[in-house]
């Protein structure tokens, strides 16, 4: 419940930034922005949908704060709480966003540079001030957590100040603000930059002070310091800066607090105790929790016993089940501000009510007074008039009826007067009422007049901006059709191309595979030919080596003496048919080499040459051993 308030009091401050109108009502457009800005720096899926179910059946008008609340609840701080137990949610990241919203609408530092407070330092006062504000809206601080606050900045830089001192800076803001409730937090933010109640000091010790108070009360930093601290496993002293917070005591390498070493969780179990000097450490104390004991050593009595007493004091506030001192302190500070608020309001009541005793007791003292002083001139009257009575007695009662006469006169005019001037005042009323009226409808009127010129602006705008998109539009479709026009026509270009090209590629390839077969046949017919060839140029060779031993027989002279073998050739009538055969082979050997190859043709030429003599060097005799060799001619 207070981390709900704390996050109402940031969003309404960027709630009313967005009313620029000061209406009380932010339109739909806004509030869709500011919620996505809300569900992204709370860690929460985004649901952009649900706004509008949520304001399904209103108009398309703004809504108010009462309005938006429920919205706000449902969608976005219930869900917020989870991330809080979970850890994932930071909440000075959400009041950064509120005061970014609130702060460029509101806050005006000096443009001179002669402000004392810098964005971030005011960002942190922001924050303290709706920490210590109350939970009424719209939000003020009350003098007395002005003081207090002020006294605590004033603290840390060292400085005092007396209280009458600050009575009088508290009433001269009020009296300025014309307000007597307290301040609001951009006047509260104005007394700082004006530097009144700072008495000269400088920018950055300002700025050091605030940042020491926004640690100490918004996060909740007890004590902060460096001690020297014993090590569990190799016990040695080493100085760490420790940052003391209610639930646990955390130590860093450096007061950047950039490298955390070890956090010391702390309980109601825990507790502190202080230890005597040794092994060259003085002013040591000890935090013993339930599974080990540290040892620390702080620089001098008086910073141990802070320490120690700081450490007591978030023990206790574990042990009292509380997770901060200064929502605490604050609560506290509020139930004896209503106490005396009541009592106050108890005690003048009693002096009204005893006044009120005394005026009635003097004025009944007046009229017993009045009524004896009347009593004895009664007394004394009616002595005389009953000495006179009977003497004036006609005379008295004459005058008597003459008075009532007039007193009848007198109180009837008098009546009539005052019914006329009744009547009157209840003819000026009612015209007052109908001017009233008639004022009330002129401003009514005059609004919904401006309203509907600047809807009328709007609009005008709009149409502007479709008509200007639409021909933009146009001509990037006029670009893309003719983009489109002159891609199809290359394209069908290519493509008829790409169709001849192919056409001729298969008419070249259907040719190309009839010439390869061809050649393949003509090959095969010629390979048959050279192997026919062959054969015969073998044939031929055989019967040419055959018919050269033969003529070389033919020609070479029978000496006598000689014997030779007779054979069936030596006969001379057997002469002619061979020379005829040999005529015949040469001619078939000379036909087969024309229609082979030339290597054959050329073979069988020389053979030809050397069968008619024709070559230089004459065909040696064959001896008779080569006759006896050489086979007889095939027929």
């Amino acid at each position: 419940m207070a981390l709900r308030k704390e996050l109402l009091k940031s969003i309404w401050y960027a709630f009313t930034a967005l009313d620029v109108e000061k209406s009380g009502k932010v339109s739909k457009s806004q509030l869709k922005v500011l919620s996505h800005n809300l569900y992204t720096v709370l860690h929460i899926p985004h649901d952009p949908v649900a706004l509008e179910e949520h304001f399904r059946d209103d108009d398309d008008g703004p809504v108010s704060s009462q309005g938006y609340m429920p919205y706000l609840n449902k969608y976005i701080l219930d869900k917020a709480w989870w991330q809080v137990e979970e850890g994932a949610f930071v909440k000075e990241h959400f009041d950064e966003l509120c005061w970014t919203l609130t702060a460029k609408k509101n806050y005006r530092a000096d443009s001179n540079g002669n402000s004392m407070l810098s964005n971030q330092d005011a960002f942190r006062l922001w924050c303290l001030f709706n920490f210590l504000s109350e939970d009424k809206y719209p939000l003020i601080m009350v003098p007395d957590e002005v003081e207090y606050l002020l006294k605590k900045v004033l603290s840390s830089m060292s400085l005092e100040v007396s209280l009458g001192e600050l009575e009088e800076l508290l009433a001269q803001e009020a009296q300025a603000a014309q307000t007597t409730g307290g301040l609001s937090v951009w006047q509260f933010l104005e007394l700082f930059n004006s530097g009144r109640c700072l008495r000269g000091v400088g920018r950055d010790t300002l700025s050091m002070a605030i940042h020491e108070v926004y640690q100490e009360l918004i996060q909740d930093i007890l004590k902060q310091g460096y001690l020297w601290k014993r090590g569990h496993l190799r016990r040695n002293w080493a100085e760490r800066w420790f940052q003391l917070q209610p639930s646990r005591l955390c130590y860093f390498g450096s007061e950047e607090c950039k490298e955390k070493r070890g956090i010391i969780p702390l309980d109601a179990h825990c507790c502190v105790e202080v230890l005597p000097d040794r092994d060259g450490k003085r002013c040591m104390f000890c935090v013993k929790t339930a599974t080990r004991t540290y040892e620390m050593s702080a620089s001098d009595t008086r910073q141990r016993q802070e320490w120690t007493a700081a450490i007591q004091t978030a023990i206790r506030l574990q042990a009292e089940g509380k997770t901060s001192l200064h929502k605490d302190l604050k609560q506290k500070r509020r139930e004896q501000r209503e106490q005396r608020e009541r009592r106050r309001a108890a005690k003048e009541e009693e002096l009204l009510r005893l006044q009120q005793l005394q005026e009635e007791k003097e004025r009944k003292l007046q009229e017993l007074e009045l009524l004896q002083e009347a009593q004895r001139q009664a007394e004394r009257l009616l002595q005389e008039e009953e000495e006179r009575r009977r003497s004036q007695h006609r005379e008295l009662q004459q005058a008597l009826e003459g008075q009532l006469r007039e007193a009848e006169q007198a109180r009837a005019s008098m009546q009539a007067e005052m019914e006329l001037k009744e009547e009157e005042a209840a003819r000026q009323r009612q015209r007052i009422k109908e001017l009233e009226e008639m004022q009330q409808r002129l401003q009514e009127a005059l609004q919904l007049e401006v309203k509907a010129r600047r809807d009328e602006e709007s609009v005008r705008l709009a149409q502007t901006r479709l008509l200007e998109e639409e021909e933009e539009k146009l001509k990037q479709l006029m670009q893309l059709k003719e983009e489109q026009e002159r891609y199809i026509e290359r394209a069908q270009q290519e493509k008829e191309e790409l169709q001849q090209e192919m056409a001729q590629q298969s008419r070249s390839l259907q040719q190309a595979q009839q010439q390869l077969e061809e050649v393949r046949q003509n090959r095969q017919r010629a390979d048959e030919d050279v192997e026919a060839a062959q054969r015969k140029l073998r044939q031929a060779s055989t019967n040419v080596k055959h018919w050269n031993v033969q003529m070389n027989r033919l020609m070479h002279p029978i000496e006598p003496g000689d014997k030779r073998p007779v054979t069936s050739s030596s006969f001379t009538g057997f002469q002619p048919p061979l020379l005829a055969r040999h005529d015949s082979s040469l001619k078939r050997l000379t036909r087969w080499g024309s229609q082979g190859n030339r290597t054959p043709l050329s073979n069988s030429n020389e053979q030809q040459k050397s069968l008619n003599g024709g070559g230089e060097d004459p065909a040696p005799a064959s001896t008779p051993q080569e006759d006896k060799l050489d086979p007889a001619p095939e027929n």
